[in-house]
Parts: structure tokens; sequence; C-alpha cells
């Protein structure tokens, strides 16, 4: 199994950045698919980006597309999701994820393990 902290949340204003860490215990992360979702109050955890065991092949939600960057340091143990241009509707808790099967794919089902979530605020 593998144990999954999440860092880097906190409040910024619109057009503003944040890079958000998930740092990996228990296991070696290079094992596991990795991914980011997050979910805003009411609404339904939703995918942000995803990333693969070795970091070649990425995918990410239209809605962030050119905007955030998902990357992976295997040797730190540890994946990054880089947001920049930060809008109001970014405002969520985003959550990091591990998968144990090959592939990219946008629904959180597939993945098994979680981190506790970070809290980020964008202000307009």
């Amino acid at each position: 199994q593998v144990q999954l902290v999440e860092s880097g949340g906190g409040l910024v204003q619109a057009g503003g950045s944040l890079r958000l860490s998930c740092a990996a215990s228990g296991r070696t992360l290079s094992t596991y698919g990795m991914g980011w979702f997050r979910q805003a109050p009411g609404k339904e955890r939703e995918f942000v980006a995803a990333i693969g065991r070795s970091g070649g092949s990425t995918d990410y939600a239209d809605s962030v597309k050119g905007r955030f960057t998902i990357s992976r340091d295997n040797a730190k143990n540890t994946v990054y999701l880089q947001m920049n241009s930060l809008k109001p509707e970014d405002t969520a808790v985003y959550y990091c994820a591990a998968r144990r099967t090959y592939g990219l794919g946008p629904s959180r089902y597939d993945y098994d393990y979680w981190g506790q979530g970070t809290q980020v605020t964008v202000s307009s």
C-alpha cells in the first residue's frame, strides 16, 4: 500500500499561482500512475490531471489545460501540480490519488489510494 499526503494549498488572488505537492510513503511511487482530482462544495469530485508511472505521458481536464502542469519526481517519491492563471472556479479541495493499473482515464473509480486533500481558494 501507499500513503499520500498533499500540501501547498492556500489562498491566492485570481491570476496567481500555486504548486501542490503529494508526498508518498510505504511503497515506491514509480509503481503507480498518479492523478489529481478536486471537489468543490456541493459538487462531484472531478478529474484534473494524470501522469503515467515514468512521467512520460500526461492528461488534463479541458478546464485546466494550458494552465496546470502535472509532474513527478520518482526519486523523491513526490508528484506535483503547478497551477498558473488561477480562476475563482478553481476553488476546491484538491486530492492526490494513485492507481495500480495502467491508464490515464478520468474516472475516480480507477484509483486505489487517496490523500486527505488540501484546500485551494482563489479570490476574485
